[in-house]
């Protein structure tokens, strides 16, 4: 088993190097997903992302909002299979408002400044997710688990 140290590192060195994770809400019952911009705080804490209010993920999030979120590094190549390294956030979202959406949303820019635009037009929701765990897995079978406060 590898230290705890070593799994945020590889979870960190994951999540600031990607620019793109799936979302995974869900549809009366059913797992919904979507491609999505997203931002990470230093700490691991809370994951952030921007959506329009009228996107049916923005609805299934108002509903229930547990979410997991998946970042990998693969590159569709055979390799991928002993090389690629994945990461699942489970928590919570919702939608941030006033000073703390400020706050969140310079976090958000400085990952993905051509997304100003989308994320200043009134529509736009910038949602934070508070993470209760991580799950790494890499070597295609080597599962670790992360708790952000630990």
């Amino acid at each position: 088993m590898k230290n705890l140290a070593e799994t945020r590192d590889i979870i960190k060195e994951l999540l600031f190097s990607q620019k793109l994770a799936v979302l995974s809400t869900h549809q009366q019952g059913q797992p919904y997903t979507n491609l999505m911009a997203f931002a990470v705080t230093d700490d691991l804490k809370f994951f952030l992302f921007a959506t329009t209010r009228a996107t049916r993920k923005y609805s299934n999030l108002m509903a229930d909002s547990r979410v997991s979120l998946l970042v990998d590094n693969r590159a569709n190549q055979e390799s991928d299979f002993s090389e690629a390294a994945a990461v699942t956030a489970l928590g919570k979202a919702w939608e941030l408002q006033g000073l703390e959406r400020q706050q969140f949303l310079k976090i958000f820019l400085d990952k993905h400044p051509y997304l100003q635009e989308f994320v200043s037009s009134p529509s736009c929701a910038l949602l934070r997710v508070k993470v209760e765990k991580y799950i790494l897995v890499t070597r295609f079978q080597e599962v670790r688990e992360l708790q952000p406060s630990s």
